[in-house]
């Protein structure tokens, strides 16, 4: 199956999860899955490609970095089982954007309402590092993701820089002019890309600091912060608030 007759998201996610392009990514995240943290040897672990999760309707899109070893590549859904995980989902939710704070495995439950978390990097890769090569290898994928959301997408709030500088060319693949000098990435940064035909709306580009622990734990990004950005991104999304939290 190629990109070009994956007609729907979910035939999209299904794809993703069947990739074995990279031979270093396949190897690692299938190595994790075989031989486990100790706090999870019981659990069969997914050890595959992670697709995007989120309603196929979306129109925010938050675009993250690559699946975590022990998190998604485990779990097998985007930014669950894992403590960036837990920062991410309980902003969601703070934010009326999903109907629990937790997320903890693919069957808990969770639910996000107009935004949907994918990454230029499917597969785990070793100290969380992806090589340029790998990261463009699977930025087909990403490509037609957008392509997918298109339609609906008002808004994409990136989570770090590599994640910034992987989605600028995608999304010119896509059909966005991108604006010259390439805007830099920062944390509450905010860019707006012009229609891509006359009749579509145009596309705020946002950024925030990763949720990784090495923000998280020291304080370059708070709660507080993920959720000023996260507020505004949704804002321009046009997504209707379900019983958000007070900031």
């Amino acid at each position: 199956m190629t990109d070009g007759v994956l007609g729907t998201v979910e035939e999209l996610d299904a794809a993703v999860s069947q990739c074995r392009a990279c031979p270093r990514l396949v190897s690692w995240r299938e190595e994790v899955a075989r031989v486990k943290r100790a706090a999870y040897a019981d659990q069969t672990y997914w050890g595959r490609p992670v697709p995007g999760f989120g309603p196929a309707d979306a129109r925010l899109l938050i675009v993250g970095l690559a699946p975590a070893a022990h998190g998604a590549n485990r779990t097998g859904r985007m930014f669950t089982g894992d403590r960036s995980g837990d920062v991410l989902y309980a902003a969601l939710h703070a934010e009326g954007l999903a109907n629990q704070p937790t997320a903890a495995h693919r069957g808990d439950g969770l639910e996000l309402y107009g935004c949907r978390i994918t990454a230029p990097v499917h597969c785990a890769p070793p100290a969380n590092k992806p090589t340029t090569g790998e990261r463009d290898e699977c930025r087909h994928w990403l490509v037609r993701e957008l392509e997918l959301l298109a339609g609906g997408l008002r808004a994409v709030m990136v989570l770090g820089a590599f994640g910034w500088q992987s989605l600028l060319p995608v999304l010119a693949d896509a059909g966005w002019v991108i604006p010259r000098p390439r805007p830099r990435f920062g944390h509450g940064a905010h860019v707006e890309l012009p229609p891509r035909s006359p009749g579509d709306r145009p596309l705020h580009l946002l950024g925030s600091y990763h949720v990784s622990q090495q923000n998280t734990f020291t304080g370059r990004l708070t709660p507080a912060m993920l959720r000023t950005v996260l507020r505004a991104a949704a804002e321009l999304a046009g997504i209707r608030s379900r019983g958000a939290g007070p900031g």
